[in-house]
């Protein structure tokens, strides 16, 4: 057996003296581990870290067993995210919400994303968006997405502002208003066709996600015994603290 595909590095783990266990998210293949001999020399080390674009070839004798990699760097942003604690802190939550997908079942469209986002971590309230995005991606690869494009009560289109925290569908103004203590708060960057696509505040982002993280946990994390990673309190933070910076310094 062997393909050859291109990967987005989620984790490594040292095995033996110089070998590695490599896990990547590749484009056609899926969330996907193989063995990387010399894996823990310096020469490979800096290839191996997570968040790091390769190619990879894959061979194994039979389908089912892990197999070895033969990889090479095509995109070395690690480097560049280990200056930033927020991009740290994403990078591993990244990885996190990735190993989630089933082994060696292929979501390109996930993998494309975490590509984009990856691609975009410079700006502190930029990376958060689109992690809260991401997210959203995420419960709707895994069968649970949110409905925001009309409102649960009336259908309405327009002026959705709020979303059910027991069906996960969007709620207009006019609907939501009694309830609104109630309701979560859709941020204006997740409604369509509003021009917020690239436009956050603080509030934002806090409401962003408080959305995402509870339909995480009840749909996907609490089922299999887990919560949330410590990663993404430390990016939630992180991203807190620089944005504070940068108003004051302002």
């Amino acid at each position: 057996m062997e393909w050859t595909d291109e990967g987005i590095v989620l984790g490594v783990r040292r095995h033996g003296e110089s070998s590695a266990i490599v896990e990547l998210l590749t484009r056609e293949h899926g969330r996907h581990l193989g063995l990387v001999r010399g894996g823990a020399s310096s020469r490979m080390r800096p290839l191996l870290q997570p968040g790091n674009n390769v190619t990879a070839v894959w061979r194994a004798r039979l389908d089912e067993h892990l197999g070895t990699y033969q990889i090479e760097g095509t995109r070395l942003r690690a480097a560049t995210l280990l200056a930033s604690s927020h991009a740290v802190y994403g990078v591993t939550h990244l990885a996190s919400l990735a190993r989630l997908l089933p082994e060696r079942d292929p979501h390109e469209d996930i993998y494309e994303m975490l590509e984009r986002t990856l691609d975009d971590f410079d700006d502190p309230g930029g990376a958060a968006a689109h992690l809260i995005r991401f997210e959203l991606a995420m419960l709707a690869e895994l069968g649970f997405g949110l409905d925001l494009e009309n409102c649960a009560a009336t259908g309405e289109t327009t002026d959705l502002i709020y979303v059910s925290p027991k069906s996960g569908g969007a709620v207009s103004r006019r609907a939501g208003e009694p309830y609104r203590d109630r309701l979560l708060r859709l941020p204006q960057f997740l409604r369509e066709g509003e021009g917020g696509a690239n436009s956050w505040s603080d509030q934002d982002l806090q409401d962003g996600f408080r959305l995402t993280g509870l339909f995480l946990l009840r749909h996907v994390l609490e089922p299999r015994g887990q919560g949330h990673s410590d990663a993404r309190g430390g990016f939630i933070n992180a991203v807190t603290r620089q944005r504070a910076r940068i108003s004051s310094a302002g």
